[in-house]
């Protein structure tokens, strides 16, 4: 198929090679940058051919990698013909304490405290010191620490196209640009930013920024509404096409909620809450999974099963063991439809949690979760989660998130482009 580009779109691909081919040493960064259905995956297509470049072969010299922020959104990026992985996958290595290291950890801890009443004044304040050391060891040591590999290879390629870049901060952009690679970025300025940080490739003006929506997406209601929330604009109640509504809240049950596609809700209280309803509409009451057909997602990438975070499962077989109260079996199948092999063990807690909500259950059972997959009910995710994905329908609950008007309108703006043709908006 003849693909006929825009002005725009021909004098984008024009800077891209001339970035590429003259000033990639003295300018490490190209910021493509462009709002929904402006042709940004299409433009860096044509341009990645036109500069002569192709994918990075397993164990190969050059080429171009590509990767994104979420395991999604590169499971994506994957299934529609570019192979990608995670930034963490690609640049980084993990680093976990071993068993025994805690526990050396806890011993010298308790030691000191058990010896410090004998201590004289100037031993106290070094053990004092020591103490405090250990404490905070301790507090974080079940968390995971990513040290830049050094053998990634990203050392090997000639350029690395990174999509989905509005969840990247400052540490990781600043890891990834110490390989002194070239980097063209696709970004969504119109997109949430970081939990807790700001959107480093993101927060600086683009070389290149998209605005004219193609005229296929001009059509589609669902990218009228997505413009109106970028813009700051009001989106009137009532129907916008046969598939494209906004209703209120109070006229849509869970039952009808199941029936609308995936649901997208702005915090973790929402989801919690929308879960337990509708996986009771659905005739699931248990607290747990049952394997009868339950919608379970991935919430923590098992790379040595195949599992990313964001992946949707299916579960059989599920034992729940009386005498194990953090773990429960299953059989698994993805949703690409690929069966794990042998039963697997689950994390109870993100579960537990949808009964009686315990902010310190990860942290208190952080020894047990390792090893084990971690997974919660997915009839209903926060727009966070949802980043890197599509569906064909979606529900977006809007409970009102955002710490400010643009976090808000930046919020709608991604959960309505989430859809690819059906789209309830609740309010």
């Amino acid at each position: 198929m003849t693909i006929t580009l825009s002005d725009t779109q021909g004098r984008a691909i024009a800077a891209i090679r001339d970035w590429y081919e003259t000033r990639r040493h003295d300018q490490q960064i190209f910021r493509l940058f462009g709002y929904a259905g402006t042709g940004k995956t299409t433009i860096t297509a044509m341009a990645i051919e036109a500069l002569g470049l192709e994918p990075m072969t397993p164990g190969g010299l050059g080429g171009v990698l590509f990767a994104a922020f979420t395991g999604k959104a590169a499971l994506v990026m994957t299934r529609k013909g570019t192979p990608a992985q995670t930034i963490h996958s690609l640049i980084y290595r993990v680093s976990e304490a071993t068993p025994e290291e805690i526990a050396r950890a806890t011993e010298d801890l308790l030691a000191l405290r058990r010896d410090l009443p004998r201590m004289g004044p100037a031993e106290r304040g070094f053990a004092m010191t020591r103490i405090a050391q250990l404490e905070l060891r301790l507090k974080d040591i079940h968390q995971p620490k990513f040290l830049i590999n050094e053998q990634s290879i990203l050392r090997d390629a000639d350029l690395l196209v990174l999509d989905e870049v509005s969840m990247v901060g400052k540490d990781m952009a600043h890891d990834l640009l110490a390989f002194g690679k070239p980097i063209l970025v696709l970004g969504d300025p119109g997109q949430l930013p970081p939990v807790k940080d700001t959107g480093f490739f993101t927060e600086t003006v683009p070389d290149v920024m998209l605005t004219e929506v193609h005229r296929q997406a001009a059509d589609s209601a669902i990218l009228r509404l997505a413009t109106l929330a970028r813009q700051e604009l009001p989106i009137p109640p009532g129907a916008r096409d046969d598939h494209v509504w906004k209703m209120s809240r109070h006229e849509v049950g869970p039952a009808q909620m199941l029936q609308g596609g995936q649901v997208i809700c702005g915090t973790n209280a929402t989801r919690r809450w929308l879960n337990t309803a509708m996986k009771r509409a659905a005739g699931f009451g248990a607290d747990y999974p049952t394997g009868g057909g339950e919608k379970i997602i991935c919430l923590k990438n098992r790379h040595d099963l195949g599992l990313i975070n964001g992946m949707f499962l299916a579960l059989t077989e599920v034992r729940q063991d009386p005498d194990d109260a953090f773990a429960f079996s299953a059989m698994v199948e993805t949703e690409d439809g690929v069966s794990l092999g042998g039963r697997q063990s689950f994390w109870r807690g993100e579960y537990a949690d949808h009964v009686a909500y315990d902010p310190e259950r990860g942290r208190r059972e952080w020894q047990i979760r390792r090893g084990l997959i971690e997974s919660s009910w997915g009839y209903a995710i926060t727009c966070h989660k949802s980043q890197g994905s599509q569906w064909e329908n979606v529900v977006v609950f809007d409970d009102g998130f955002g710490r400010s008007a643009a976090d808000r309108n930046r919020w709608l703006y991604t959960a309505i482009t989430r859809a690819e043709k059906g789209l309830v908006i609740l309010a």
